[in-house]
């Protein structure tokens, strides 16, 4: 029974990722329609993930390996690549909906094959059903996420009668950009993902890891927020949102 739940454990991990990440996405487009900016949501997520790892890096300090300053560029780069990804999948959200954001996050599995063949972590052989069934899997899935985003079919529940044209014709447009930049933020996210497996071989303690990268994505979503948008009344936390912050800390789960 425990070999059997040993070798379930990883299945069980990956199911729960996607629905942490699906609820991330629903919180954070709620957060985002009661005024927060994509940015602020940003900041605010990783900052709050940091603090409640940063005990990690003393419950850890005698058992794990030492730190050197090229592993902490690693961490900055998990950093930099989480939070792009982070800042266009809330953007395409903003653009579209949690809903299509979930449909679009088909593509990660299918582009991170393509970045491990690339990288040659993945061996490539024809005569595999393995290699063929993830070729198959990954062609379907960017052809079904390009489809969802170039083709818009006709609305539910609202006519030209109910709307006027010009504002279907921004709402198409709106979906365009939105499913653009979640095809950004699924690349990225599988470029993540490929230089955390090398990251987790260099330095195989995840909570270090996440902590890390948590810490840096705060730092440079802070900083491009200050950047994008000058507006001081963008960081404060509405009492109806201070929860919505907060469960935004299964993104914690999400990357690791």
């Amino acid at each position: 029974m425990a070999m059997e739940m040993k070798v379930a454990l990883p299945y069980i991990g990956m199911a729960s990722t996607q629905f942490a990440q699906v609820g991330l996405m629903i919180v954070g487009k709620k957060a985002m329609s009661a005024g927060m900016t994509n940015f602020t949501f940003v900041f605010y997520s990783n900052t709050l993930a940091a603090l409640i790892l940063l005990p990690s890096l003393f419950f850890y300090r005698s058992t794990r390996p030492p730190l050197n300053f090229s592993l902490i560029c690693w961490f900055f780069l998990l950093g930099v690549l989480g939070c792009s990804a982070q800042l266009t999948g809330y953007t395409g959200i903003n653009y579209t909906s949690a809903s299509f954001a979930s449909a679009m996050l088909n593509l990660i599995p299918g582009f991170t094959f393509i970045l491990a063949v690339i990288f040659r972590m993945e061996k490539l052989d024809c005569r595999s059903t393995s290699t063929l069934i993830k070729s198959i899997g990954t062609i379907v899935s960017i052809a079904g996420a390009f489809t969802a985003t170039l083709y818009k079919g006709p609305q539910i529940l609202l006519t030209s009668s109910s709307k006027p044209q010009n504002y279907l014709h921004f709402q198409e447009t709106d979906w365009i950009i939105g499913g653009l930049y979640l095809v950004v933020d699924c690349v990225v996210s599988s470029l993540y993902l490929i230089v955390q497996a090398s990251v987790l071989q260099k330095y195989p303690v995840e909570l270090i890891v996440v902590f890390f990268y948590c810490f840096f994505a705060s730092i440079i979503s802070a900083i491009v927020s200050l950047f994008m948008d000058r507006n001081l009344n963008a960081w404060l936390l509405q009492p109806g949102n201070i929860w919505l912050s907060i469960s935004s800390q299964c993104d914690v789960l999400v990357h690791s």
